[in-house]
This record gives structure tokens, sequence and C-alpha cells, in this order.
């Protein structure tokens, strides 16, 4: 199998943090976004949406959606668990990797997707009303998740999951999104400090 994937967007690193943190080596096909190869005719044959990571089976089959890849490799190499050990666990895990998902990642690609200079020949049309009205959205986020992790070492319990993986990628995607997570937030920078320490994280 091929995973079809790009060295600086955040959803396929997330599938590559997931990866090592299984350590499990998949043969990598890189896509070049900054040429646009993610909108070839090539790409779109594979995956419709032209959008990365997609892994490719030996019988040509094609998936998508770094999540839906995860839970692929979470069912065929289960340890270390990922999401969740048990149920009670694993419906955690889900309910606050979505979370994560919808009003943290998708306002930190949005105010991406609609600001930064590099995205204005993918985004169309750009909207910087929209950018704009998305970072304090994803600030929001932040203040709920820093009185969660009052309470906690890890986003969804006392175990690194596919959650932390999750608003890892979209805190430190932060950076080319403009938007910076106020010094105050001090459980929500402890708990940076300690997932960032992961060697993972570096993939």
């Amino acid at each position: 199998m091929k995973l079809y994937s790009s060295k600086w967007a955040p959803n396929p690193r997330r599938v590559r943090i997931f990866l090592k943190e299984k350590g499990i080596e998949v043969e990598t096909v890189e896509v070049d976004m900054g040429a646009m190869q993610h909108r070839s005719p090539e790409v779109a044959a594979m995956n419709p949406l032209r959008q990365l990571p997609f892994l490719e089976f030996h019988d040509g089959a094609v998936l998508s959606e770094s999540i839906a890849i995860c839970r692929y490799f979470e069912e065929t190499h289960p340890e270390p668990p990922l999401f969740g050990r048990d149920a009670r666990e694993k419906a955690f895990v889900e309910m606050w990797n979505r979370r994560v998902e919808l009003n943290f990642v998708m306002a930190v690609l949005s105010a991406f997707r609609h600001l930064h200079p590099a995205m204005v020949a993918s985004e169309v049309p750009q909207v910087p009303e929209w950018g704009e009205a998305n970072k304090p959205k994803a600030l929001a986020f932040l203040a709920l998740l820093d009185r969660e992790l009052a309470e906690r070492s890890y986003i969804a319990g006392e175990h690194f999951s596919v959650a932390d993986i999750t608003a890892l990628v979209a805190f430190d995607f932060m950076k080319p999104a403009r938007i910076t997570c106020p010094e105050e937030y001090a459980n929500v920078w402890r708990w940076h400090r300690v997932v960032s320490a992961r060697p993972s994280v570096s993939a």
C-alpha cells in the first residue's frame, strides 16, 4: 500500500504522527501541494476531492480522510491503543476528537485558507472576513480546553490518544494561520509541552 501525503499540510501530519506512535512504516508518495499536484488529474482519479492524505491499497482501493486512515491502522495494529482502551474510553476519545475537529481544527484551517496569500489559488473564493471571524472561534475553544485540562493530563483523559494528535497538529498550525495562544492558558501550554516532547511529533 501507499500513503499519499504532503510534508507541510496538517492532516497528512496527523496520520504521520499516528503511524510513528504505532511504529508502522508505509511507503509514502510525497505530493507537492505548493505546485498544486493535489489538483492533478492523477490525484483526482484516486481521490475525487483532491485532498490529502489518502491510502492506496494493493488492490487499487483508496481510503481517504485522516481519521478513517488512522482507524484502519488502529484495527490492524491495536497496540498501543490510540482510540481508547475500553468502551467508555473509546467514547470519550471519539467525543473529544470530534470536538477538536469541529471547533478548533476547522477554525484554524479556515483562518489560514481565507487569509494566507499562499492559498489564493486553492481557496476560491477567499473570504478574508470569514478568516478573521474564525480566529476568535479557535481562541474560544482553547479557553474551554484550558479549563478541561486543569482536571486531566490529556485531551480525552489520562492516556495519550488520537484526540491529542488532532489538537497538537491544529495548535502547531496556528502559527501559519497567525493565531497566538494566550500565555495565561497555562494548562494548554503544559499539555502542549508534554505532547510536543514525544518522538512521533517530528514525523
